[in-house]
């Protein structure tokens, strides 16, 4: 493709010869998205040398020449940061990168040999293949593009189960005395939303998800502004729509309903128009052994948040045109991460759980006769599976060590098949242990199927 011609045009000339592709990958705070998106590329860098990607067709019969690095398609969003995460895996200890604070990219060129040899002999292709990359709080603003004002008031107090109304409860005292008809004080509206804010990060660092809107959480250049001043009001179910639609403007219930709206238009839209109707696939990241381990209003809050996220996604089958004009996710992984933290024989059983906690969403995908594949994976590893015996029984268990630089051997307990009930929670629970990641030998780098999930997602271009 000759240089002169300008980016755009280029972009759409490659994606009219599928020779381009758009990867989302999308996953809630703490899923493992930079992990995720390091070892993508550190995988693909190293095919046909270190990485071990026997799950690719394309890297197993030895057609895939590698990647590179190249300039991404806009130059107005920073960089993807590959190399600092690099370089906290190869630190001394290793340590996990930094998560992600803001949106990034990377586009990578992809070099292959095709399946079957053309008339030219060893023609040999590329893919050029877009990543991107933001932070996980913002993704829960999606669903509330659904609501207006008093539906969303309604909706978070009733995802007030027991511990959070606990964790809020700085929030509920200081709303406790506001009505819907008071004239708006803007100091005081101001502090009732910090200590929202304040009650979502509580609620974030006791495991909780299903937490909006996601900008208080991580406000970026937004700190401050009037925009990330509004909460939810309690007791608005019982009022009638047309009493409140009927106050003064300079009331709390208008002024707070004016700031939701301008958050949706000016905040969420953007960010969804911008990022997520332009991608081709999608691969979603799950933390379900995070929940598993933080209880059962954590795992009921999780199933919660991640329903209403894949009703905000626009999946369905493409045609050359809607490629590229109207492009849609028309192929889906959803994966349970992190798998490198239950032992070999639990991994089918974390799959088989991740269905059941996306069992709705699942089967909406699947009547739309969109190709969905579930998966469990560990982008980075950072245990090593190990029998121990014990008066003449073997049992596995993991060889990991904790954040702290203990080297340690736990089992951390069953995954269950079906979504747990009472006497789960009540018999067993589950014993979830941070480790560091585990040091690389040579360049690629340790993974449980990120070969299955790169065969997924990018396999069919490769062919």
């Amino acid at each position: 493709m000759p240089t002169f011609f300008p980016r755009e045009l280029q972009n759409l000339v490659e994606r009219g010869r599928d020779r381009q592709l758009r990867l989302a990958v999308t996953g809630l705070s703490r899923a493992g998205k930079t992990a995720f998106l390091t070892s993508l590329v550190n995988q693909l860098r190293h095919a046909g040398l270190e990485a071990r990607l026997d799950l690719l067709p394309a890297a197993r019969e030895g057609r895939l020449l590698g990647a590179q690095r190249v300039d991404q398609p806009d130059l107005s969003v920073p960089r993807f940061p590959f190399d600092q995460a690099m370089a906290a895996l190869d630190a001394v200890p290793p340590t996990w990168p930094d998560p992600t604070r803001g949106i990034s990219e990377l586009r990578l060129s992809i070099r292959y040999r095709p399946s079957r040899s053309s008339l030219l002999g060893s023609e040999t292709r590329r893919l050029s293949l877009d990543l991107f990359d933001y932070p996980g709080e913002w993704l829960l603003d999606l669903p509330l593009l659904e609501h207006d004002y008093l539906s969303w008031s309604n909706a978070q107090q009733q995802a007030l189960g027991s511990e959070r109304r606990r964790l809020m409860q700085g929030w509920l005292a200081a709303v406790k005395d506001i009505s819907p008809e008071d004239e708006a004080d803007e100091t005081r509206l101001a502090e009732i939303a910090e200590h929202y804010a304040q009650g979502l990060r509580s609620a974030r660092e006791a495991g909780f998800s299903d937490l909006q809107p996601g900008r208080f959480l991580l406000p970026g250049d937004l700190e401050g502004a009037p925009v990330l001043q509004f909460f939810p009001l309690p007791g608005l179910d019982g009022i009638d729509p047309k009493e409140l639609s009927a106050l003064p403007k300079r009331s709390v219930y208008q002024t707070l309903t004016r700031r939701f709206v301008h958050y949706q238009r000016h905040v969420v839209k953007p960010f969804y128009r911008e990022h997520f109707r332009r991608f081709d696939r999608q691969i979603v990241l799950v933390d379900v052994l995070g929940a598993l381990n933080a209880g059962p209003e954590r795992f009921a809050d999780l199933s919660r948040a991640l329903s209403a996220l894949m009703k905000s996604f626009d999946y369905g089958k493409r045609s050359l045109l809607s490629r590229l004009f109207a492009p849609r996710i028309d192929r889906l992984a959803i994966a349970a991460t992190k798998a490198d933290h239950v032992t070999p024989e639990q991994h089918a059983n974390l799959t088989t759980l991740l269905e059941a906690l996306l069992a709705e969403p699942l089967k909406d995908l699947r009547f739309a006769n969109v190709p969905v594949k579930a998966l469990s994976l560990a982008s980075i590893r950072a245990t090593q599976a190990r029998e121990l015996t014990r008066q003449g029984q073997t049992q596995p268990v993991l060889k990991g060590t904790t954040l702290e630089g203990e080297d340690t051997l736990i089992f951390p307990g069953e995954v269950p098949t079906r979504l747990p009930d009472n006497a789960f929670w009540t018999r067993q629970g589950f014993d979830f242990t941070a480790f560091r990641p585990l040091p690389r030998e040579g360049g690629a780098l340790p993974h449980i199927r990120m070969d299955a999930a790169l065969d997924w997602l990018i396999g069919d271009k490769l062919r």
